[in-house]
């Protein structure tokens, strides 16, 4: 089986490399080699910074540097691109761009760390549209109940996959959210698999079609994560979906038998 980790964030920068205390991941081939030590045969995700974004090219920039990864590495790693509501005309040209490359992800979009504050927002509609009909999918960081209800309801043709399943009243409000939408899925990456049981509340719940194996490294200690799903009570078929055949259909696209 193989373990597709949904949810990661390549860098070229210093800047760019997150987590606390993740300072030893030196470059993107002790980053690639971590993530093979822990089990973990092909990755996903987008390049992130902190930005006061004033120009499309801060965009496009890490878009850039995303592809340059895969190239780099093009049977471990999934390129993840941004798009930005104060750039409306560019994030449509930026989709068509990445379209015809084959990438088909977007996201991880954090709009904290890019100066924008929802996705419902009215400058990304015809956006989100056109990604729609490309085929691809969008990987959000939470931002409120409200704001990914309605990014979920403005966007029925468009696969969602919500980052983060969290604890308490968000972790009930991303199950609601999976039962709502058929169209929105969840990635384990970042807080929540620490609560013992959670995973299997899920799979109880919403079914092992509706999530995704994700980590956040560098941030978070991949092996944990892998760990953590192990360990639950599940079937083969619901890990097979969860490490692998969910990711394979929503992000790298690959045919599944």
């Amino acid at each position: 089986m193989q373990i597709i980790d949904a949810h990661v964030h390549p860098f070229v920068t210093p800047e760019q490399r997150m987590g606390r205390h993740s300072g030893f991941v030196t470059d993107m081939d002790y980053f690639v080699e971590d993530l093979q030590r822990a089990g973990i045969t092909h990755c996903c995700g987008s390049v992130i910074e902190r930005l006061n974004v004033s120009s499309w090219e801060d965009v496009r920039r890490l878009n850039d540097q995303a592809l340059e990864i895969g190239e780099r590495y093009p049977d471990f790693y999934t390129p993840g691109f941004h798009i930005h509501p104060a750039f409306p005309v560019e994030s449509c040209e930026e989709i068509e761009r990445m379209s015809a490359k084959g990438v088909k992800l977007i996201g991880e979009l954090v709009w904290y760390m890019m100066g924008w504050e929802q996705y419902a927002d009215p400058r990304l509609r015809e956006a989100f549209e056109l990604a729609a009909q490309k085929g691809m999918t969008v990987n959000i960081h939470p931002s409120t109940y409200e704001d990914m209800d309605r990014f979920a309801e403005q966007n029925p043709n468009l696969d969602i996959i919500v980052a983060h399943p969290r604890d308490g009243a968000d972790y009930e409000d991303n199950l609601r959210r999976l039962r709502k939408f058929d169209h929105v899925y969840l990635d384990l990456s970042g807080t929540g698999l620490f609560r013992y049981g959670m995973l299997r509340r899920a799979l109880d719940t919403v079914g092992s079609e509706k999530l995704l194996f994700g980590t956040d490294y560098p941030i978070c200690n991949p092996g944990m994560y892998v760990e953590a799903v192990l360990f639950e009570q599940t079937t083969d078929q619901e890990l097979e979906n969860i490490f692998e055949k969910n990711a394979e259909r929503l992000i790298t696209k690959k045919e599944t038998v």
